[in-house]
């Protein structure tokens, strides 16, 4: 399946968001990295997706009605077992039904427990006057409490990408800090090259977080994509 084929399927069904497996696919086509991850129905499944990727895991509820995974309990970390994922499933399956009665369970991602590193947010946005932007900062709870983040228009060229890492006010923590090693730059500066790309092929995609992706000495992994369409080019959210 390619990339248009993902976003027509979503908009042919109603869904203004890719579903969490789509996102990571479409990732995967613009040769961005992502964690290991596979898709399942049932817990009974999700069992033997996480067998195939190796543990320990992470199960996360996949749902076309569930914008904020952790927010409905959506979201088990750390599980080192079969029967730990299959009783995690059933976990989640309880908590959506209790926390937000009536949204549609799709299934569940499982997918790669990923080592701690340094946690970086590239997401894009596409503006009624320039286009589509992206943008780069520090991930996780950081873009929320310190937005200390920058802004590129599309297209995005690698030396370009370079210096919005250098950009940020939090820049020197790429740079190495105590005993931790200075993370791959190449590595994100190539996601923001190909997010660049894909916003600019793709013109029913609205938004795009890859929050938080996982920045290490070598190489950068994301763990979770958020992804936004509407055939309108514009969605009121």
């Amino acid at each position: 399946m390619n990339a248009g084929s993902i976003i027509e399927a979503a908009l042919r069904e109603g869904r203004s968001k890719l579903l969490e497996h789509e996102a990571m696919r479409l990732m995967e086509l613009y040769g961005i990295k992502v964690a290991d991850y596979g898709f399942a129905e049932t817990g009974r499944k999700a069992r033997e997706v996480a067998d195939k990727i190796g543990y320990p895991v992470v199960v996360k509820v996949v749902s076309p009605d569930i914008s904020h995974k952790t927010d409905v309990g959506g979201v088990v970390l750390g599980l080192k077992s079969g029967e730990e994922v299959e009783r995690a499933c059933e976990a989640i399956t309880k908590n959506v039904k209790e926390r937000q009665p009536g949204a549609r369970l799709t299934g569940f991602l499982v997918q790669k427990m990923m080592p701690p590193g340094v946690e970086v947010i590239i997401g894009a946005t596409r503006d009624q006057v320039f286009g589509p932007v992206i943008m780069f900062g520090l991930g996780g709870i950081f873009v929320e409490v310190l937005k200390d983040v920058t802004f590129r228009v599309a297209p995005v060229s690698y030396q370009e990408a370079i210096e919005m890492l250098g950009e940020i006010k939090a820049s020197r923590i790429l740079e190495g800090y105590r005993s931790q090693p200075p993370v791959d730059k190449e590595a994100i500066a190539g996601m923001i090259v190909s997010l660049s790309k894909l916003m600019e092929d793709n013109p029913y995609i609205i938004s795009v977080d890859l929050n938080p992706i996982i920045a290490y000495s070598r190489g950068a992994v994301v763990v979770d994509a958020r992804v936004i369409v509407s055939r309108a080019g514009v969605v009121n959210r």
